[in-house]
């Protein structure tokens, strides 16, 4: 009879406190399920596109996916050449506005960073409660 109890107590302690190999791993499975999903969408949206693109004017689809004597460029490697310089400006953009808000707090560390962070934000509460409630201000009137 005791035993049984036991073995329950263990079973509760076991939910309330996971292992860290078990949080870590449950976050992998989540990246890995939402990078999943984020990329059938983007998958899925592309080849809708083009096929619509394709049945909307057929001759136009043709001439822009191969490279001919009046547009010595092909639609597909015009295209692949502007996402190359837009996610090189995005990185480079991203990157230098990074280190300017670095240099402009006058941190070193991440530790330094997230000190300053929580002096310049406000906290925020910890209550189960929320501030705002939801059916009242999403309800129709």
């Amino acid at each position: 009879m005791e035993a049984a109890g036991a073995g329950a107590g263990v079973t509760a302690s076991r939910l309330e406190a996971p292992e860290p190999s078990d949080d870590r791993l449950f976050l992998v499975k989540g990246g890995l399920f939402l990078g999943t999903v984020a990329a059938a969408g983007m998958l899925a949206g592309f080849v809708t596109t083009l096929s619509l693109a394709k049945k909307k004017s057929p001759e136009w689809f043709s001439k822009g996916s191969t490279a001919t004597a009046a547009l010595p460029e092909s639609g597909s490697a015009l295209a692949l050449r502007a996402l190359g310089w837009g996610s090189l400006y995005a990185w480079c953009g991203v990157g230098v506005i990074s280190f300017a808000v670095w240099k402009v707090l006058g941190v070193h560390s991440m530790k330094d960073f997230r000190s300053k962070m929580q002096s310049v934000f406000p906290t925020i509460p910890k209550n189960s409660e929320s501030a705002v409630e939801w059916e009242e201000a999403l309800k129709s009137k």
